[in-house]
């Protein structure tokens, strides 16, 4: 059920009054947002704010004043497990989950208020960051723009092999917490943010070895593949960053597909860029490039093409071009064809495969079975390791996801008083 009740605006924004609302989201876990309507009758889009780890949408509220933009709503959610929205302490169950968050908080924009995601720019700071471009990346918005400060793509855990030990352990143990290291006086240097930092009850000290994990594994996806994202895209880089390190957000940057790109290091800046004592110099990069974008949408980018000339097409045609047989590739490739001809001894999945194709109805219906079968224990040990591929993982979430969308589809009609009908 969604509440929405006016309250004061936090401390930090004391100028443009905030609505507090919530929503559900696709498991139905309640997520706590605010809202500021634009000061014109008739708002000229919409900007949303995602926090760094750890915070909440509150310690990004003094941005809806400070950014002086006074004819765009602005939104800020509490992501779960974060904040006031629910769910547990620093937990959620995938990464993938928060960007689903996303998308159904976007969607609850443009349902509760009439703003399409074509009139909505995102400013993200760190871990907001990271699932910002991953949003974008994924889900493939028509986004009038995005501003990322300080993107979390490799957080200096200082520990050596800190990331291949959570890992490791939670293999071996489960999930568990990993309590955040960083003080205040490593954030920034305006010593308001510190002592509110330090004072708020809401900042959720641990986070949930699962993200951690996911969160490099995404992070190396979207900063490999950023050639993928076409939103004009505004970069602002700390320069004294104890948190995060430089040089995959410069990766990213090279990569970026989008463009409308620009790169800004900030000398001197530590991690809260956007809640650092100087900055206004950030705020006045941001606040042209925002206007200019919204002003003068950028031309659509046209992909109809792409199978003929583009990043695509070279990454198809280097992974067609034959490897020299003992070459490291070669000999890898080899070896895998080698493993799977033997396998195919031992496993049901891999015989099947071998016999019909690993593209053919009759290995996909096996994979959705998703019953380990083969010649004995190690035929099952062997069959359950094919069917727990990533490709194959894939697959099954692909039809839990057509099931959904399939149920969405019908209630619809259903509710439009209109028959549903299903061709397969």
């Amino acid at each position: 059920m969604l509440h929405e009740q006016i309250a004061a605006a936090p401390a930090e924004s004391l100028a443009r009054q905030a609505q507090e609302r919530t929503f559900r989201s696709h498991d139905g876990t309640e997520i706590f947002y605010r809202f500021w309507p634009a000061a014109s009758a008739d708002a000229k889009g919409a900007v949303v704010l995602f926090h760094r780890g750890h915070e909440h949408g509150g310690r990004m509220a003094h941005l809806v004043d400070e950014l002086s933009m006074p004819d765009h709503a602005f939104y800020a959610w509490d992501a779960r497990g974060n904040g006031r929205s629910a769910g547990e302490r620093g937990y959620a169950p995938s990464f993938s989950a928060l960007l689903r968050d996303i998308d159904c908080f976007m969607r609850e924009i443009a349902a509760r208020d009439g703003i399409a995601v074509r009139d909505i720019a995102l400013v993200a700071q760190s871990f907001g960051a990271v699932l910002a471009a991953a949003w974008v990346h994924d889900y493939a918005p028509k986004l009038r723009a995005m501003v990322l400060a300080s993107p979390a793509f490799s957080v200096k855990l200082y520990v050596p092999f800190a990331k291949e030990g959570i890992a490791l352990w939670q293999k071996i143990k489960g999930r568990f917490f990993v309590n955040s290291y960083v003080k205040a006086k490593l954030l920034t240097h305006d010593p308001v943010r510190i002592a509110s930092f330090e004072s708020d009850k809401l900042i959720t000290r641990p986070i949930a070895s699962n993200i951690l994990v996911e969160l490099y594994q995404h992070a190396a996806r979207i900063v490999s593949d950023a050639r993928a994202i076409t939103v004009p895209t505004q970069l602002l880089l700390s320069g004294s960053d104890w948190v995060v390190r430089p040089a995959p957000q410069h990766e990213f940057f090279v990569n970026l597909g989008s463009r409308i790109k620009e790169r800004h290091v900030l000398p001197g800046f530590f991690h809260d860029t956007l809640g650092e004592r100087d900055r206004e110099k950030a705020l006045d990069l941001i606040r042209p490039f925002l206007e200019a974008q919204f002003q003068t949408p950028a031309p659509a980018v046209d992909l109809k093409q792409a199978d003929i000339a583009g990043y695509t097409r070279d990454e198809a045609d280097r992974l067609a071009s034959p490897l020299d047989l003992l070459s490291p590739k070669g000999l890898y490739w080899a070896m895998s064809r080698a493993s799977i001809r033997i396998g195919s001894w031992f496993s049901r999945g891999m015989k099947i495969g071998v016999s019909t194709g690993f593209d053919s109805g009759s290995t996909l219906d096996y994979v959705y079975e998703n019953e380990a079968r083969g010649l004995g224990p190690i035929g099952r040990a062997v069959d359950r390791t094919f069917l727990d591929a990533i490709g194959w993982r894939g697959i099954r979430q692909r039809k839990l996801n057509l099931e959904e969308l399939i149920g969405s589809s019908l209630a619809t009609l259903k509710a439009a008083g209109r028959p549903g009908h299903i061709l397969d």
